[in-house]
This record gives structure tokens, sequence and C-alpha cells, in this order.
């Protein structure tokens, strides 16, 4: 199992320390989240101040973005890594989109779809030389001159993995993509019963094996040296747990566990000030089924029946504000987790 952490993002010039400490400690990867910072600048310094550290999105927010600009950045990032990026692409929720990022909203699912063909369509161009001349519903690209062609790459053309939690999504995702980035808002009953099977049908589909298909994510980890510091991370993702479940697009994970109800008290509180309440409606055991919980010496035996045979990558800090400490005999037993995934 791979073990991807966070890195500081809000000041590029803490960016390179952090990873070569993280680069040494062990972990398999970084991941740049879109929430505060862009989630592109930093991991391109990351690119050149590591060795062999995997550099994700996680994620991106793609439709602001037009797939040429998603195109050109991932090609250059992939170039100066020397191969180790991964584009994480995500759709947002509409509300974001249309008040936040002012663009229009249309059917998320189809159009991340043509997004990450269209990525492609434009990559292949860039490396042979052919025509450009993809053709959807949502997308049209067929203009490619000399001049806004970058030099062909002398890796291997970056991965695709898009986040997904809904039906559709998480299809379109086994269709046309890498992996799958899944929402830490997940229990292992949802994977199991939701997504896994919609995954699979988006594979077969597309006839391509699971074993050629990375999921990253599906769920917290609240882990530290002592009980005192699990509790304090217990508590961070209570809140988490509330402001995710007050969303209604996340809401079919609390119906797999008949907690609608939850879901409509918190949507309820985020619509009438009550966000400093959302914490307190969280039980600790709805806290353990988001989340695998343990002290350093518990969490292996922790993650192995949280995430074991489902997920293939986990994420060991969900905020660049609070970055993983695991030790490094804990992040190699992690890792000798079995998977299904069979990397390249």
């Amino acid at each position: 199992m791979k073990v991807y952490t966070t890195f500081p993002q809000a000041d590029l010039r803490d960016v390179p320390e952090a990873v070569h400490r993280i680069e040494a400690d062990g972990y398999d990867g970084i991941v740049a989240l879109e929430n505060r910072h862009d989630p592109f600048m930093s991991l391109a310094v990351a690119a050149v101040n590591s060795q062999r550290l995997e550099l994700a999105t996680g994620v991106a927010i793609a439709f602001p973005r037009s797939p040429m600009i998603a195109a050109n950045i991932g090609w250059d990032l992939q170039q100066a890594s020397a191969g180790r990026f991964e584009l994480g692409l995500g759709s947002q929720v509409r509300g974001h989109n249309e008040r936040r990022f002012s663009v229009s909203w249309s059917a998320p699912a189809p159009r991340m779809q043509e997004y990450v063909q269209s990525v492609r369509a434009i990559w292949h161009t860039w490396q042979t030389g052919e025509e450009l001349n993809y053709e959807g519903n949502f997308y049209r690209f067929n203009l490619m001159t000399p001049n806004f062609t970058p030099e062909p790459l002398t890796v291997p053309q970056p991965t695709i993995s898009m986040a997904a939690v809904g039906p559709a999504m998480l299809r379109a995702a086994g269709r046309v993509c890498d992996g799958v980035r899944l929402h830490a808002f997940c229990t292992r009953e949802y994977l199991e019963g939701a997504v896994l099977p919609q995954l699979v049908a988006g594979l077969s589909h597309a006839g391509k094996a699971r074993e050629a298909f990375q999921i990253s994510g599906g769920g917290f980890v609240c882990t530290g040296p002592d009980d005192e510091s699990v509790m304090a991370m217990m508590d961070w993702v209570r809140y988490r747990i509330g402001f995710y479940g007050s969303t209604k697009a996340y809401w079919p994970v609390l119906e797999q566990h008949d907690l609608l109800d939850l879901g409509e008290e918190l949507n309820y509180l985020s619509k009438n000030d009550g966000w400093g309440e959302m914490a307190s409606r969280i039980s600790d055991d709805v806290v353990r089924q988001f989340a695998a919980v343990g002290r350093h010496d518990e969490i292996v035996t922790a993650i192995e029946e949280r995430f074991g045979g489902l997920t293939d990558a986990i994420g060991a800090s969900a905020s660049p504000e609070l970055p993983a400490d695991l030790p490094q005999g804990v992040i190699e037993d992690i890792q000798g987790i079995p998977t299904l995934y069979e990397a390249p």
C-alpha cells in the first residue's frame, strides 16, 4: 500500500525543506490540494527538489481551467519531475463552480469524462505530431500550431485520476482514468457496497483490469504517538465529517448507514450559521466509520482493517496544516499491506 502525505503550500519557500524531509522519511508521494492555494505551483517546486517522490494534485478543480491549460501544466510538471506527476482532477459541486469560480455548470460526469479524453488527445498530438481533432459535446479542440506545441516528453505521459463520490462519476473514472481519488468522506461499507461495483462497471466497459487501476483514499487516518494526539486528530476529523456531511452531494455515503437524518441536521446548521455546532453532532462511532484510528503502534492494524483489500494508496494527512508524523518503520509496515494495484 502506498502512503502519501500533504506538504506546505502557503509559502513556496517552505517546500524544498519539507519535501527533503518527507522523502527521507520514506513516504511514497505528496499530494497538493486546491483549497486556499494553487495546487500546481508548490508541486513545481517539489518536482525539482526531490528525486523519487510521486507528485499528485488531489485534486485540481477541472472546469474553471480549459483542458488545454491542464494539459500544458501537467506536461511541464511531468518533464520537470522525470515522470513522477499524476494529474488528479475533480469537478467540485455546482455552487462553487457557479458562485466561487463563475463558470457554467453542466452534467459533471460526462463532462469530466470528456475533459480527461481532451487532455489525452492534446498530449497525443504533442508527443506524436499528429493532427489535433477532438470533438465532444462539451469540448472541441482542432487547432495546434508549432508555436504552441511543447517539445515531446522524454518520459511517459502523466497518469490521470479523478475524484469521485457518486455512481456516474465512479463509472466515468473507471472508463477513462488510470485511477480514482476517493473522497475522505467515505466508509469501508460505502467502498464495498457502492464504490467498487461502479468502478468495476466502468473498468469492464473500457476493457481494463482492476490491477491496472489505482484506488486512492476513501477515508481519514487518525493517529499520533499517544492517546491525546489521537483524540485531537479525531476532533479534527469530527469537524470535517460535519462539514462534508452538510452538503447533499455527499449524502449517498450517509444513506449507506441510515444517517440521512444526520445529513439533514448538518445541512440545516450550514444554512443557519451553525458551523461551530456541527462537530458536536458527530459521535466517536461515526468518526471510526470514516477513519482508521489508533496510536502509531496501533495504526497499521487499523489501516489494514479499514482499507485493506480495497484501497491501494492512503493519505496519512488530510491537510497541509496537519502534516503526517508517521515513524519510518510504521510507513514501511503500511507499505507492506498487500493491494490489488500493480504499478506499471
